[in-house]
């Protein structure tokens, strides 16, 4: 035993420069507080997000299918009812993310006006690509809780099979314990199965059996119930995507003005996208503005 008080010092100071570095305990402190979180593995807690920044899912245009599919989704699940994971895949800037937030904030609406913070049916709880190993230990604290959240993974993709996509793939259809009551699964991604294309062929080029060397690459995405395709959008999309967007805040241009100049935008942008469509109203409605 020791009983020397400078030994007592310097012992009392290494537990407590051990107990600095030792990670803290998963925590749920504060989950009722607001209706959107980030997950802070390092921390072992949930950041609030008192504004989720998202567009309305009524003005996204071009998606009307995909749209009603998950908000379908959504309400099923916020309502204790069977709902799926949901994988929304395709073309950039096509509203992906911005379909999951806008479904997120309508089924938090109370008479068309958002509930007050911690009070939603459903928590959006968005983890990053590379926190995706600790998942099992986030669901693990999910499980404790009486509310229901939706866990929001944006842009996922691999380029090989790591610890994040098993640890991913086990816990959307596998493990003993199987995935909570309380708790989907969304994600946008740019790839339909998650993996690059010339990844699949090479594997599938140099297998003893190509067909299960396929399936296996494959996998994951086919744990995700609901598949969302979202395709590059026509000129007639797009110029809806404007107006609905224009229409929302009042712009006082003309159609053939409003389209002319959504059009010279998209040439220099090279593309037509959702979001191309509310970067030229972000824009337009600042210039509107300095011209008053």
């Amino acid at each position: 035993m020791v009983t020397d008080p400078t030994e007592l010092s310097v012992l009392d100071r290494i537990a407590a420069a051990l107990e600095r570095l030792s990670p803290p305990a998963p925590t749920l402190n504060g989950v009722d507080k607001a209706d959107a979180f980030v997950w802070l593995p390092e921390q072992g807690r949930l950041l609030p997000v008192p504004h989720v920044a998202h567009v309305e899912a009524s003005l996204l245009q071009g998606v009307d299918h995909q749209r009603q599919t998950l908000l379908d989704n959504t309400e099923n699940f916020a309502r204790g009812l069977p709902a799926n994971n949901a994988m929304l895949w395709g073309a950039r800037g096509m509203g992906k993310s911005s379909l999951v937030k806008g479904a997120h904030a309508l089924v938090n609406q109370s008479d068309g006006k958002a509930c007050q913070p911690g009070h939603g049916r459903v928590v959006l709880l968005e983890i990053q690509r590379e926190d995706l190993a600790t998942l099992p230990e986030l669901l693990a604290l999910l499980r404790e809780s009486p509310r229901r959240f939706i866990i929001f993974c944006d842009d996922l993709s691999f380029e090989k099979e790591d610890r994040d996509y098993k640890a991913l793939k086990s816990v959307l259809d596998g493990g003993i314990a199987g995935r909570p009551e309380n708790v989907l699964f969304y994600a946008t991604s740019n790839r339909r199965h998650l993996m690059p294309r010339d990844m699949i062929e090479n594997e599938r080029a140099s297998a003893i059996n190509p067909s299960e060397a396929t399936e296996e690459k494959v996998s994951l995405s086919d744990r995700f119930g609901l598949w969302l395709g979202f395709h590059a959008c026509p000129q007639d999309v797009f110029l809806d995507m404007v107006r609905t967007y224009a229409k929302e805040r009042a712009l006082p241009l003309t159609d053939a003005e409003l389209t002319a100049r959504a059009n010279t935008w998209a040439i220099t942008r090279g593309s037509r996208s959702g979001r191309v469509a509310f970067q030229f109203i972000e824009d337009l409605t600042a210039q509107l503005a300095q011209s008053r």
